[in-house]
């Protein structure tokens, strides 16, 4: 389905500038952008008031795990895309570490035809890695010298360091094959497997969070991301590490990474991600909040959060995701160290950064790159990330006056619960617009939670990434 939209008076956040006028949606892609002017509506158009609100791209989130199939107690790409639509996510990116794992192309072809019935929103997925399904990965992405471009399909996903799930690719052997054999991006879950196999031990017995980043330090996660990037530039393979924790390999990452339309020569191209959770909690949150905010790789230190702003101003770090990983309440009242691993995050991720920016942190022009045009950079997206004519019509209308506080009753997560829950936040998503339809909207009427206003299914399409070299 797609749409015919006329928007008026938002306070519109272009490529190059920000300023208030109107922007026009025919069939589904952006027809016209009017900045300090009015354009005048069409009959067969939706005319929608945006005085006082912001018009941004759609957010685009690159890091999600919506738990299908297997645990659809948890999540699924239905109820994981109507939360990633009420928090101004039009298109995200999910990873396969399911019950089963998908690993192979019937897998991802499956779960493609699953998000076509179930989502209102675009979608995309990765493929997992296992030791030994290279040629599995190659019909999905290509090889090295023939790579692929399957719609919905962004890249294959290695851990190197175990997670909640059973892919696990920790060998130096299995990872060569994997970066030699392979077309297309690699994303790695970069924790080194042996050093916390050995590291365990110095937890024995303790039962409270502090042990978790102890454990899972940021030593740990140097070593797997110097691998990565080791194997990456003997290969000449396109890199994305997932989740970036800690200060030192932020630093260390400095003058290695790229943004990939800015990249210049023959060399691996490589990026990396951080998220809201590690740009705003620190070890103090994690002893008040407890295992709400248990998640691998963890939660650090103030000096760490301190190094991940100033290393993504800096652009070391290209973009924001969420690693949204839910788990049932009754799951995380387990305790240190039961309690899995993982928190929801697609509902807050914008409001949450869109607080920092009010608070001066940042701008607001620099959230919607992070979280939607560098993302588009980064995947070779086709058609998204900005508010330009031709491109795709996901754009959405943020409220940055009213402050609410996050509360789990208000939640569109199956697990009906926020690791922000209880803090005030602005930047509330109030209309969310996919292909030129209108999917969600907040207002007095709705009340905080809002409501969604399609059919699943009906709204959305997979996601179109170019392949890399």
């Amino acid at each position: 389905m797609k749409g015919n939209v006329l928007i008026h008076g938002a306070t519109m956040v272009l490529p190059n500038e920000t300023g208030a006028g109107d922007l026009r949606i025919r069939d589904g892609v952006i027809h016209a952008i009017a900045l300090g002017g009015t354009l005048e509506p069409m009959d067969d158009e939706l005319l929608v008031d945006g005085t006082g609100l912001h018009l941004m791209p759609g957010m685009i989130d690159p890091q999600v795990h919506f738990r299908d199939p297997g645990q659809p107690e948890k999540e699924d790409l239905g109820s994981g895309s109507a939360a990633a639509v009420s928090g101004g996510i039009t298109s995200f990116l999910d990873m396969p570490n399911n019950k089963p794992s998908i690993t192979n192309l019937k897998g991802m072809e499956s779960k493609l035809k699953t998000a076509s019935e179930k989502c209102v929103s675009n979608y995309g997925f990765f493929i997992g890695a296992t030791p030994n399904n290279v040629s599995d990965l190659q019909e999905a992405v290509g090889t090295p010298e023939a790579p692929i471009a399957i719609p919905g399909i962004c890249g294959i996903k290695i851990f190197m360091g175990s997670s909640t799930g059973t892919l696990l690719v920790n060998e130096r052997d299995a990872l060569e094959a994997i970066f030699e054999g392979t077309g297309g991006l690699i994303a790695v879950h970069a924790e080194d497997e042996k050093r916390m196999d050995e590291r365990v031990k110095l937890i024995e017995g303790r039962t409270d969070m502090a042990a978790h980043a102890e454990w899972r330090d940021d030593v740990t996660a140097l070593i797997a991301t110097q691998l990565a990037v080791e194997l990456a530039q003997a290969t000449g393979h396109r890199l994305h590490v997932l989740h970036l924790t800690s200060g030192i390999e932020a630093d260390w990452l400095e003058d290695i990474t790229v943004m990939p339309s800015k990249a210049t020569g023959d060399g691996a191209i490589i990026t990396t991600e951080t998220l809201p959770q590690h740009l705003t909690f620190d070890e103090t949150d994690v002893e008040e909040r407890g295992t709400r905010l248990k998640m691998n790789p963890p939660i650090r230190y103030a000096k760490d959060r301190a190094t991940l702003w100033k290393q993504l101003k800096a652009g070391t770090i290209q973009c924001i995701a969420t690693d949204h990983a839910p788990h049932t309440l009754e799951a995380k009242a387990e305790g240190f160290p039961s309690a899995p691993s993982g928190m929801p995050g697609v509902e807050t991720s914008l409001a949450v950064m869109l607080t920092h920016a009010k608070d001066g942190t940042c701008s607001i022009e620099d959230v919607v790159r992070w979280m939607s045009s560098s993302v588009a950079d980064c995947f070779n997206m086709v058609g998204k990330g900005r508010l330009e004519e031709g491109l795709d019509g996901d754009v959405i209308l943020v409220d940055m006056q009213n402050v609410r506080a996050v509360e789990d009753k208000h939640t569109w997560t199956r697990v009906g619960w926020s690791p922000f829950n209880g803090k005030e936040l602005v930047g509330w998503t109030q209309v969310t617009i996919v292909g030129g339809v209108p999917v969600f909207e907040r207002n007095e009427k709705t009340g905080p939670k809002g409501t969604i206003l399609v059919e699943p299914g009906s709204v959305g399409e997979a996601l179109v990434m170019t392949p890399w070299r």
